[in-house]
């Protein structure tokens, strides 16, 4: 059941992850875009830059719980070496553990934020006054499914480590090994 709804969780981040990325290249587009018209006919689209400041927002908030699939999430690791290979599952779930709880407070403040902009009907303070509820929703949304990701994930290497399957630990939210890495880097 648990990894059933991590593998449903996983093909979402990852869906997810191509909307956002498909979001900063259309920006990067927009801004091009708006150069060229700066440039060479004087005259601007007007609000490039805050259009892709809410993409980038929302492309990063989607793409933060495929990696955590991904296992990319910078960690310091220069004391595992040091570490009984017994201790490794233990330390990466209560690395997991902490990520997920700074996640959590940063969801919730999200959370408190968006409230407010619905309560108030808050808008951009630019000419465009986009209503600051249509970026902050998916934003809110991708942070939302990072903390569900990391419990998820969690749950799932609480069971295993009690199952005595460190490997899969390992697989699941250990530090990547250099193999790793180089294998990800040739595919």
């Amino acid at each position: 059941m648990l990894e059933s709804l991590l593998s449903r969780t996983q093909k979402l981040s990852l869906w997810l992850t191509w909307i956002g990325g498909t979001l900063i290249v259309l920006s990067a587009f927009l801004v091009t875009l708006e150069i060229l018209l700066r440039k060479v006919f004087n005259i601007s689209l007007g609000g490039a830059d805050e259009i892709s400041g809410y993409a980038f927002g929302v492309a990063t908030s989607f793409a933060l719980s495929f990696a955590l699939f991904e296992r990319a999430h910078i960690r310091v690791d220069a004391l595992m070496g040091v570490i009984p290979r017994k201790l490794h599952s233990v330390i990466n779930l209560l690395g997991l553990v902490l990520l997920v709880g700074f996640a959590l407070v940063v969801t919730t403040m999200v959370w408190g934020m968006v409230g407010d902009t619905l309560k108030h009907g808050s808008r951009s303070i630019t000419p465009m006054r986009v209503p600051l509820a249509y970026p902050q929703i998916p934003w809110l949304l991708g942070w939302v499914l990072f903390v569900i990701t990391g419990v998820l994930l969690g749950l799932v290497a609480v069971k295993r480590l009690l199952a005595g399957d460190t490997t899969g630990v390992q697989e699941l939210i250990g530090v990547k090994s250099i193999d790793e890495q180089i294998q990800d880097e040739s595919v």
